[in-house]
This record gives structure tokens, C-alpha cells and sequence, in this order.
């Protein structure tokens, strides 16, 4: 109970992964200010914007519904907290998984983003009701081809479901992307992954310049900072799970270290550079970009793995 207990609030749990969360958060708008010939926040800025929000006045609407309005975030926090657990300690200890842990983690990750819909339609104004409406449709949009995607190593492993499994099939034949079919889902679900973290071209729910902030224009103080608290583990912990799945994992000796942390910050960097070249989609235009393209592109890595490809 105690050690379940450390790996949840410590590591590899919610305080790990909010420290790194939160450097992770600099790094972005480091390098974003950088490439925008700026000279960006000192490296402690986040923490500072994550302190002063705690310190900030919680404001409910009055038109808004209370409890809902001030649990979403924390369940979004929760979710991903209980996802980057998972996943840390199946590289750990992968042969410590659970059956159908892949599965599991796939849910949780929809968690946040149903949050911040919960979140947005309870506050009672039109314009966070409006960004949770986009929001639903983006969850709706990129959902189907990610998971088509994620269902290719799936095929590859021989129907394996068991995170741990996954990881040691890779460790044993080599990792995903070095099949065609690898690399098509590899790249489905990077773009789905922009999307899942809601950044540029996919950044349509809190679209700022048309309305406001989106799901979270009446969110202040706490609650406020949880969301943002949320958004940047999420930077953190949903590359990771690309690197988990489709890359080997980290594995915890020697030099293999360093790469396990290189593999992150490429997928971290093509993040970055994706956010800061690409001009913002309108809902419709992701949609059909989703439910054409990369679903098409994604049923045809599906039916490469099936053949072996």
C-alpha cells in the first residue's frame, strides 16, 4: 500500500511528472520564442505562472454548475497522473503489467480532454461552451485514426495487449517504425498526438483570437492552474507513450538511457516545429482531415500489418 501509494504521488507518479511537465513547458516556449527571434522566459516561468494561480481568487459563475465545473480538473490531473504511472512502470518492470494495460491507458488519455469539455459546458458561458463543442468534435475526429493506429503493433505483436509484452517483443525483433506499416501508424499518431495535446494547427477549442480562451474563460486561480498543470504532463507523458509503443520504450541500462531520452526529445522537437509552421485549421477542415486522410492513411498501415509488411 505504501510503495502503491509513493508511485503515485512521487514517482514515477503525479510529482515527477509535473516537475518534468513543467520543464517541459519551458523548453516549449523557449524554443518557440527562439525561432520567433525572441529571447523567451527564464527557466523557472511556468512554476512561477503555476504559483501565482494558486494564489489567485477561485471565481464560479453564477449561471455555471458548481461541482462540475470545479472537479473537472482535477480529474483530468488525475488521469494523466494514473497514465504516466502506468507507464513508467512498465519500463520498469515490464513484465509487472496487467492484461489489457494498453487498453486502459488509451481510455485515460480521452480523460483530460473530456475534462475540459465537462469543464466548459459547466462554467454556463457561450464562448466556453463553445470551445468544449469543438473540443467534443476534435475528440470524435482524431480518436478513430489514432486508435487504428495504436492497433497496428497490436497486429505486429501477434495480438498482444499488455504494454509490457509490447516492449519486450520490440526489445527481442526490433522496434516498429522499422516496418512500413510501423511508420505509417508512427506517423498517424504524431499528428493525432498534435491534436490530443490541443497545439497548433489543432489548437481550435481555445482559439484565441476567436474566442477567448475557449473551455476555460471563466476558470481562475486553482482549478485554472490544475488545467494548465494538466496540459503540460500531458506534453510529457503522451510522447512517452509513442516512444512506449512504437520505439522501444527506455530501457534503464547503460547507454540505452540516453537514447530511451533522445527518442523523447525528437518526438518533442517535431511537436515544437509542428506548432510553430503550421497556421491554425478551422473545426470542419480537421475533421474531414481526420475522418479522410489519416484514417485512410491509418486502415492502410492496418491491412500492411496484416500482411506482415
Amino acid at each position: 500500500m505504501v510503495k502503491t501509494l509513493f508511485n503515485f504521488i512521487v514517482f514515477p507518479g503525479f510529482l515527477f511528472t509535473a516537475l518534468v511537465g513543467i520543464l517541459v513547458s519551458w523548453i516549449d516556449r523557449k524554443v518557440t520564442a527562439r525561432l520567433q527571434w525572441r529571447v523567451g522566459p527564464p527557466v523557472l516561468q511556468p512554476l512561477y505562472d503555476f504559483v501565482k494561480l494558486l494564489g489567485k481568487e477561485t471565481i464560479v459563475p453564477k449561471s455555471g454548475s458548481r461541482w462540475t465545473f470545479l472537479l473537472a480538473p482535477v480529474v483530468g490531473l488525475a488521469a494523466v497522473t494514473i497514465v504516466s504511472t502506468l507507464l513508467w512502470l512498465v519500463m520498469i518492470s515490464p513484465e509487472e503489467t496487467f492484461v489489457g494495460d494498453l487498453i486502459v491507458v488509451i481510455y485515460l488519455l480521452t480523460i483530460p480532454s473530456i475534462s475540459v469539455i465537462l469543464g466548459g459546458f459547466a462554467s454556463g458561458n457561450p464562448l466556453a461552451s463553445l470551445g468544449a463543442s469543438r473540443e467534443m468534435k476534435m475528440v470524435l475526429a482524431y480518436e478513430l485514426p489514432f486508435i487504428l493506429a495504436i492497433f497496428i503493433p497490436v497486429i505486429r505483436a501477434h495480438g498482444v495487449i499488455r504494454l509490457g509484452d509490447l516492449l519486450q517483443y520490440q526489445w527481442a525483433n526490433g522496434i516498429f517504425v522499422h516496418s512500413a506499416s510501423g511508420i505509417i501508424a508512427f506517423v498517424v499518431g504524431i499528428i493525432c498526438m498534435q491534436a490530443k495535446l490541443a497545439l497548433v494547427p489543432f489548437d481550435i477549442p481555445e482559439a484565441e483570437t476567436e474566442i477567448i480562451a475557449g473551455p476555460y474563460t471563466e476558470y481562475s486561480g486553482v482549478p485554472l492552474a490544475l488545467y494548465k498543470l494538466t496540459r503540460w504532463m500531458m506534453l510529457f507523458v503522451v510522447p512517452i507513450f509513442m516512444v512506449v509503443v512504437f520505439m522501444g520504450g527506455i530501457l534503464f541500462s547503460g547507454w540505452h538511457i540516453l537514447w530511451g531520452i533522445l527518442k523523447y526529445v525528437l518526438l518533442l522537437v517535431i511537436t515544437i516545429l509542428m506548432r510553430n509552421t503550421n497556421p491554425r485549421l478551422r473545426i470542419d477542415q480537421a475533421i474531414k482531415f481526420f475522418w479522410g486522410p489519416m484514417a485512410t492513411l491509418a486502415v492502410a498501415g492496418v491491412i500492411f500489418a496484416f500482411l506482415g509488411l
